[in-house]
Parts: C-alpha cells; sequence; structure tokens
C-alpha cells in the first residue's frame, strides 16, 4: 500500500485549557510531517481572532506550513481581505477559503451588505492579490443547502476556476461516495487534486450529528456498528478499524493525500496514521 501524504485540521483555543490542548495536539501529530496544518473558523466567525491568533503563533513556533481558514460571514470585504493581509505579513501564504456557516440560530447564510456574497467572491479577490495558495471545500454528499449533487460539482468548479488550486472534502463514511463524487468531478473537467476529508470518529453521538447537520450521509450498517460498539465499550477499537480501513480503501483506489478533521483530539488520528505506514519524521524535542 502506498504511504499517503497527510494533513491536519485544528480548531483554535478558546481558553487556557484549550490551548495546552492545541499544544499537545500540535505535539503529537508533528512529525508525521504533515504537508500542512489549518485552523478553523467558528460558525458566524465567532473565532475569527482566535484563529489569527492560533495561525501566527503556530506559524511562528511550530515549523508546520500553516493554512489559515477565511470566510465572509459577518464582515465587510474590506474586513475580509485585512485579515487576509495580516496573514501574509505574518508569513502566512495558505488560505482555506469558505463561504463559512452562519451564527447559530441564525437560520440561512445572509452576506453582509458590505461583503462578499459568496466563496466564489472571496477567492477571487484573494487570488487577484497574488500572494496566497487557496484551498476550498468541496461535498461528496449533497450540501443541505444544494439542490443536487450536480449543483456541488458544478460550485465547486466556479471555486478552482476562480483561484482555488485544491479541494479539501467534507466527511464522509464510505469511499464509495468519494469515488462517485471524484468521477463527477473528473466528467465535468475538473482537473484539480481534489483530497478526502477524514474524521476520526472519537465520540459516536458528536460525529452523527456533525454528520446530519452537514448534509453527510450515515449508512445504516455505521449507525449500527457504532450503537453495538458503544454499548460494549469498544467504540474506540472500532473507531480505529473503521478509520483505518475506510483510508487504505481511498488510497487502494487512487488517493495520495488525506486531510484529517482531527478536533484537537490526535491521538486515533495518529494511530490510524501509524497503521498506513505514515512513521514520524521529526523528534519531539525539535518541535518548539
Amino acid at each position: 500500500m502506498t504511504t499517503p501524504e497527510i494533513s491536519f485540521e485544528f480548531f483554535p483555543p478558546q481558553n487556557l485549557a484549550a490551548s495546552f490542548r492545541l499544544w499537545d495536539t500540535v505535539q503529537t501529530l508533528a512529525p508525521l510531517d504533515p504537508r500542512f496544518v489549518s485552523v478553523t473558523y467558528g460558525a458566524g466567525g465567532t473565532t475569527r481572532d482566535l484563529t489569527r491568533d492560533a495561525v501566527s503563533t503556530l506559524h511562528s513556533s511550530s515549523g508546520l506550513n500553516v493554512a489559515a481558514h477565511l470566510t465572509c460571514v459577518q464582515a465587510t470585504k474590506e474586513e475580509t481581505l485585512s485579515i487576509a493581509r495580516d496573514f501574509a505579513k505574518a508569513g502566512v501564504k495558505d488560505i482555506v477559503a469558505l463561504r463559512g456557516d452562519p451564527p447559530k440560530n441564525a437560520g440561512q447564510f445572509h452576506p453582509h451588505p458590505q461583503g462578499f456574497a459568496n466563496s466564489v467572491e472571496l477567492i477571487e479577490a484573494l487570488a487577484n492579490t497574488g500572494e496566497f495558495n487557496i484551498r476550498v471545500g468541496a461535498y461528496p454528499d449533497i450540501h443541505p443547502e444544494a439542490a443536487d449533487g450536480r449543483a456541488d460539482v458544478d460550485w465547486l468548479k466556479a471555486k478552482l476556476d476562480a483561484g482555488a488550486s485544491e479541494a479539501l472534502t467534507q466527511f464522509f463514511f464510505e469511499a464509495e461516495t468519494f469515488f462517485r463524487f471524484r468521477d463527477a468531478c473528473e466528467k465535468a473537467g475538473i482537473d484539480a487534486p481534489i483530497t478526502p476529508g477524514i474524521l476520526p470518529i472519537e465520540n459516536w453521538k458528536g460525529a452523527r450529528n456533525f454528520a446530519k447537520r452537514c448534509g453527510t450521509a450515515i449508512p445504516a450498517w455505521v449507525e449500527d456498528t457504532f450503537e453495538k460498539a458503544t454499548r460494549d465499550g469498544r467504540e474506540d477499537l472500532l473507531a480505529t478499524a473503521m478509520c483505518t480501513e475506510l483510508c487504505s480503501d481511498l488510497i487502494d483506489g487512487g488517493v495520495d493525500k488525506l486531510h484529517f478533521y482531527t478536533l484537537n483530539r490526535p491521538e486515533l488520528t495518529r494511530d490510524v496514521c501509524h497503521a498506513l505506514g505514515v512513521t514520524p519524521k521529526v523528534d519531539l524535542q525539535n518541535v518548539a
């Protein structure tokens, strides 16, 4: 089996304890030599300043290639581009450009009157600066706001045509879901890399709720298997085995890059990477 290139997504910390958890996560996963790590925004842009601080700190102190999430939510165009300029000044040249989720309980997304209307407008503006390598999101399962799967493919093509270089997918439970999406993208003329997003399931209840919110289909066998494993106290063992098998199936199908949603809980992600042959490249003492 070919050893994949990997990348990781982190959350920005919102308190001191979370800061220690983030740093522990970085120290645990940095030796696996990720090609980049990304730091998210909260819904409604609620962690905008925290994201900016976390990105700057990781970039200056970890030695990792850090990508900053940037969204259109609740900000003018100038405010959004000002944040991007701050990233560039700090040496951060990788952006994950997203429309972003609306604030909690706000219903549908409504653009700021002086803001970017959607992710394509944001990507075009970032690309026009010539400063950034831009990645975007993609949806192997139908996005909750999309009319159908074809609309998701067409929107992804528009984002890539606007200046993005790579797509990172939402998580999914079966490799065939990704392969169908990849085939549809190729048929639509998309030739940019599409990297599968992988969610190691630390907590089945949380993962199930997350899947329902973002439109990820939950196969009946996954639901049944996790319910039984949770009752039997075997949830961690099942999660590791299932995630490893999913990644192995993707690699067997020609995938050479994987993007892990760590939730700042690194152990399961680390164990899956080890099972895939991704082993430490540097000593932890060198990550300072």
